[in-house]
């Protein structure tokens, strides 16, 4: 480290950015650096932004730490901790004027830029002579530079002690070594440093009671106290965990205490139709039942999701978003499924969809869409993408209220089917498009359970006749358009003067969003905004089209499939509403949205926000 090399100074404020090996370990050591920001009261935001392979490839991981509470990807790098000589030019080129360059030196690198300050520390090296003689040792490099970097930045080192304990349990023989390979860390930087840097974190309680959680974690969880008992799942990326973390909790929560035995079912189907096929099946029994899956799932599974639409059979599946089409970018994260699920399966379909935005919702929407599908007897699809669902994000503590009733919907039990002069399937006999069934084996001889895929009347009849068929068809379109009166309803911010400018967004744009509009209001440029949760779209929606002058969509895939949802439901106006689209596989930034909203709504300059070359630079 030099004196005269310019260096950003910041407290509570910056990005910091890992570049290791996929396969390596680091993923735990970078979580863990995270959470002990977080212990320390500072809001953060990590992002893993990996391979999809195994072993061997670049790996990345990205983690904002601001005190103010952002938590979309802001861009830029202050700090990177560049582990990967394969990828260490490209790291060096990444990491903004001022920033700092923290890598291991145990192989000699030229560094050409004067505008950085370079911190080797010989990781390979230190980690050979401090654990030579045991196996794996090179995988103590990460909690190695987690040490340095608790000197540098003015880390509690003893927080992070307490996480290397929590996260290895009762294993002593990992403790101890993870924990001297922090202090090898550690001290090297303090003898070798001025620390801590123009950089670092003081403790805050800017967090709060907020808590640390994977959207994927929250909405498993959330399916546990939504009532659900059988899982039905086929691996892909991103969605696994959410079947993974169900297992997790079930087996805590979902076995008898006094026999012991499980109260769940989990199945790993030998593909993604039958996974939907197995759910379905259990739901048409009376169980909750979901499947989690990502785009080419739904791809495979659109059969069977039209089975359930036509049959009326409820069933939840989780779409958990990736970067498509076919394979596509497995391991990056898109909002490009939006088409798909909303007419999912051949023929004339349309689906509800639920569209969380963070952990909190992913539990509460998990909970909330069994409910939806027993009332509605219908697929209901909660919309996640690998941005919510595969990173930690701070967010505000779960609830459940244990006086919470499950709404099951219209349901005949043994007295309801003995005392009714007949029982039609399909028979709309209260007049709200939703027709009474009853579960297997309710009676012996009367309302037996019978569900039709092929073209019925109402008592589930086989019939071509074309009336019958139309009859059926309106009923169900009017059924699924009655959703909207019981989905979350839509997130609306009106500027003191209502703005001649609207913007509408869903799912995990939302973070980079908000703080776009903060600095375009502070820039005089006043927008309104409205986040769709839920699809059918509620009156709003359309209200809010209506009251705008030019409506922008931001959204995370190419074709702009949000506007082309509102454009086709709403019967709005195509010219009103303007595209913005992000869709490189990584999450949307707050300089994009704002940005591309200030060349679009007048002769404006561009919008300076918190990034490279604009923090302070002493």
């Amino acid at each position: 480290m030099t004196g005269s090399t310019p260096q950003i100074s910041s407290v509570n404020e910056f990005v910091i950015k890992f570049a290791n090996v996929n396969g390596s370990g680091s993923a735990s050591a970078n979580q863990l650096f995270a959470k002990a920001v977080f212990r320390m009261g500072v809001p953060v935001a990590p992002r893993n932004i990996f391979p999809s392979n195994i072993q061997g490839l670049p790996t990345w991981f990205e983690v904002r730490v601001s005190e103010a509470g952002y938590l979309g990807r802001r861009g830029g790098v202050d700090i990177m901790v560049s582990v990967n000589p394969h990828t260490f030019e490209d790291d060096v080129k990444e990491l903004g004027a001022g920033g700092y360059l923290v890598y291991d030196s145990t192989a000699r690198r030229t560094i050409e830029r004067k505008d950085i300050t370079v911190i080797p520390i010989p990781m390979t090296r230190l980690c050979l002579e401090e654990f030579g003689d045991m196996p794996n040792r090179h995988l103590f490099k990460n909690m190695l530079y987690v040490g340095a970097l608790a000197a540098l930045l003015d880390i509690d080192v003893e927080v992070i002690r307490q996480l290397i304990t929590e996260q290895f349990g009762g294993k002593t023989r990992l403790i101890e070594p993870n924990t001297k390979a922090v202090q090898v860390g550690l001290a090297y930087a303090q003898q070798n440093f001025d620390c801590p840097l123009n950089i670092k974190i003081a403790k805050s309680d800017s967090v709060g009671d907020r808590i640390m959680m994977e959207g994927n974690a929250a909405a498993a969880l959330g399916c546990v106290y939504g009532g659900a008992t059988v899982a039905a799942w086929y691996p892909i990326t991103p969605s696994t965990s959410v079947a993974e973390a169900f297992e997790r909790y079930c087996k805590t929560l979902r076995v008898d205490p006094e026999t012991k035995e499980n109260r769940f079912a989990i199945v790993q189907a030998e593909d993604e139709l039958a996974a939907a096929g197995i759910a379905i099946g259990a739901s048409w029994n009376g169980a909750r039942a979901f499947t989690a899956t990502s785009g080419p799932g739904i791809s495979l599974m659109s059969e069977f999701i039209g089975l359930a639409y036509f049959s009326e059979v409820p069933f939840v599946l989780f779409d958990v978003e990736r970067g498509g089409p076919s394979t596509g970018m497995p391991t990056r994260t898109q909002q490009s499924d939006l088409l798909a699920a909303a007419y999912a399966s051949h023929g004339d379909t349309k689906h509800v969809l639920l569209l969380p935005a963070n952990p909190h919702e992913c539990f509460d929407f998990a909970a909330q869409a069994f409910d939806l599908a027993d009332r509605l007897q219908t697929p209901i699809l909660v919309m996640s993408d690998l941005d919510i669902g595969m990173n930690n994000w701070v967010t505000e503590p779960l609830e459940w209220n244990d006086n919470r009733a499950y709404d099951r919907g219209k349901v005949l039990d043994y007295e309801d089917l003995e005392q009714a002069k007949e029982f039609g399937r399909y028979l709309d006999v209260d007049g709200d498009d939703i027709t009474y069934r009853t579960y297997p084996g309710t009676h012996p001889s009367k309302g037996a359970y019978f569900n039709r895929g092929t073209s019925h009347d109402p008592y589930a009849r086989y019939t071509e006749a074309g009336d019958a068929y139309i009859e059926n068809m309106e009923r169900l379109r009017r059924k699924v358009d009655s959703a909207a009166q019981f989905l979350p309803e839509p997130e609306i911010y009106f500027c003191e003067k209502k703005s001649r400018f609207g913007i509408i967004y869903f799912g995990s744009t939302a973070p980079a969003l908000s703080e776009a509009v903060e600095h375009l209001y502070a820039a005089d440029i006043d927008v309104d905004t409205l986040r769709v949760r839920g699809f059918p779209f509620h009156d709003s929606v359309a209200k809010f089209v209506e009251d705008h002058e030019k409506v922008f969509v931001v959204e995370q895939n190419r074709d702009g499939q949000l506007r082309t949802l509102l454009a086709n439901e709403l019967s709005a106006d195509p010219e009103k509403l303007i595209s913005i689209v992000h869709y490189d596989g990584t999450p949307i930034t707050a300089e994009f949205i704002a940005s591309e909203l200030t060349k679009r709504t007048g002769p404006r300059s561009v919008v300076p926000l918190p990034g490279p070359g604009t923090r302070k630079v002493s």
